[in-house]
């Protein structure tokens, strides 16, 4: 396995924080066939891992994607196949922004081959480093919570209308967890924070969560897709905003500590 794709730290309590969209890195390879638009990564999910620090420090066991989504989605499944039948969305190896602008110079998008080559040196690592991690905590644990950590920029009219709530919550409609887990996270949401949330709305969680979500097997996973705009500039370059992230960091601390209490319960078999 190659490590150098991914930066992955082992917490020791039974929470795994994923950030597959992190990575900011284009190898130069793949860059000199690529837009200006393409280099400026503008679809990164930007200061995930700053803005989950606090995870971090409770113990909390983080992997972050090293390379850029441009150069292969990390949260699509292998085979390129649609999350959301009918509704725009963007590839396994996109060929345009969010905004519809070409990732690619004229005739230079990837080739099957490339996408397979991609698919094994970058996706296959991080998807493998989940797994083992999973299992690991499955084995020491009995029940783990994967946190899929994920934002995007809060107007984006190519993919949804108005301005997305504040906070996306995402289990493949009830799939990805127990069910307890969710009451819980939306029982904190309902104490009178000031963001808007929604759950199971435009965003109900992308291929990892699906794929790795499997309560039955005591493996529960949560997507949470942010606005940018709660915590950060959405403009280039697109800088990280101290003063909005503390009013939103307790927030999502208040969230995962309730869905790490439930898995626990679960544990215990008093849910």
């Amino acid at each position: 396995m190659q490590e150098a794709m991914f930066t992955f730290h082992q917490g020791e309590i039974p929470l795994l924080v994923s950030i597959p969209h992190l990575g900011t890195e284009i190898p130069a390879e793949i860059a000199q066939d690529m837009t200006d638009a393409a280099h400026a990564v503008a679809d990164t999910d930007w200061h995930l891992d700053r803005l989950y620090s606090f995870a971090k420090s409770a113990g909390a066991s983080i992997l972050g994607a090293r390379y850029s989504r441009y150069v292969i989605d990390l949260n699509r499944p292998p085979g390129g196949e649609s999350l959301y039948p009918g509704q725009t969305t963007t590839g396994l190896c996109p060929t345009e922004t969010f905004r519809g602008e070409p990732l690619y110079l004229d005739d230079k998008a990837p080739t099957q081959e490339q996408v397979q080559m991609r698919l094994e040196k970058y996706w296959r690592p991080y998807h493998e480093k989940l797994r083992a991690e999973l299992d690991r905590m499955k084995q020491q644990f009995g029940q783990v919570l994967l946190w899929e950590a994920h934002s995007i920029a809060s107007v984006l009219p190519r993919l949804f209308e108005g301005k997305l709530p504040d906070l996306n919550i995402g289990t493949n409609a009830g799939a990805s967890c127990d069910a307890s887990i969710l009451d819980a996270i939306s029982a904190e949401l309902v104490k009178g924070q000031p963001f808007t949330w929604v759950a199971n709305g435009r965003f109900k969680g992308g291929f990892i969560t699906r794929a790795f979500g499997q309560p039955s097997n005591g493996i529960h996973a949560v997507q949470l897709e942010m606005c940018q705009s709660s915590y950060m500039d959405e403009a280039a370059p697109f800088g990280y905003r101290q003063d909005l992230a503390e009013r939103i960091q307790p927030v999502v601390d208040c969230m995962i500590s309730a869905a790490v209490d439930a898995t626990l319960k679960l544990r215990a078999g008093t849910s």
